[in-house]
């Protein structure tokens, strides 16, 4: 049964950060891929907060080879910056980066940028680090609207954040930064840590939902389909379900996809290739 488009598995590099940026974007065509989710690590771009690399370069580079960019990704999770720091001077600091994050996209042609909440230190009080956060995602989402980009909102992992963590949390946040520049991201992997499933989201969210990180899990971990106990076709259904036909990033992340991550993509289209509509 067709469920999605074949468009719409966006292709990530973060399990080609031993490979070159080249050997990403030609791997993607030989898997059959044909939109990207750009993920910011330095092996292939380089976004600071007061430079970024040339934008016409990267774009020529996915021009050349067909491949659309549907969403932008500032690396945010291995690198010092994030969006509820607690020292003032990082807090600017991550501004500046993400505020470039937002105009590279946009010279980039690409309307949607991720976003998280960040996190706070255990031993303070959550609700400081949670003001923090949304001071940065709503004066990130004024930059946003001047460039016209969309921030896509997901949830974190436990390990990951001590704010925006479950469905709840997430339509709080939403509510507080009440921006039509900031959205939300559906990540699977959080999402079933959480225990939550996707019409849950759908049903806090709706049309809200306009990018998903959409991988297996054990929950844990970002998997290949098919290495992890999620149902692919009920997932998909359940998109179809509620009229998504936004794009789903293949946010993966296991280590052991490191070596080989072009055939691994492979076998994670041929996943998806039943429920393909073209």
């Amino acid at each position: 049964m067709s469920f999605i488009r074949r468009d719409q598995v966006a292709g990530m590099n973060i399990h080609y950060m031993r490979y070159s940026l080249e050997s990403f974007l030609d791997a993607q065509v030989a898997a059959g891929i044909q939109s990207i989710e750009f993920w910011t690590g330095v092996p292939h771009y380089y976004l600071d907060p007061t430079v970024y690399s040339d934008c016409k370069v990267l774009k020529k580079k996915l021009v050349e080879r067909g491949l659309q960019l549907v969403c932008f990704t500032p690396e945010n999770c291995m690198y010092q910056y994030q969006f509820a720091a607690t020292k003032p001077e990082i807090f600017e600091k991550s501004f500046e980066y993400f505020s470039n994050g937002i105009k590279a996209a946009a010279e980039l042609g690409c309307e949607i940028m991720q976003c998280n909440s960040g996190w706070g230190y255990l031993d303070e009080n959550r609700e400081e680090a949670w003001k923090r956060s949304s001071e940065m995602l709503s004066r990130l989402t004024a930059t946003a609207e001047r460039e016209g980009v969309t921030l896509a909102l997901e949830s974190l992992r436990p390990e990951e954040s001590n704010l925006v963590i479950t469905v709840n949390d997430a339509k709080r946040m939403f509510d507080e930064i009440n921006h039509p520049h900031m959205k939300i991201l559906v990540d699977t992997t959080a999402m079933g840590v959480a225990g939550e499933t996707l019409q849950d989201w759908f049903d806090v969210f709706g049309a809200n939902i306009i990018h998903t990180h959409f991988v297996d899990g054990n929950p844990y971990g970002h998997l290949i389909w098919g290495d992890g106990h999620h149902n692919l076709g009920e997932f998909l259904a359940t998109l179809k379900q509620n009229g998504y036909t936004g794009y789903l990033g293949q946010e993966i992340t296991d280590s052991r996809y490191f070596t080989n991550p072009g055939e691994h993509d492979k076998r994670n289209m041929k996943a998806f290739e039943p429920y393909f509509s073209n």
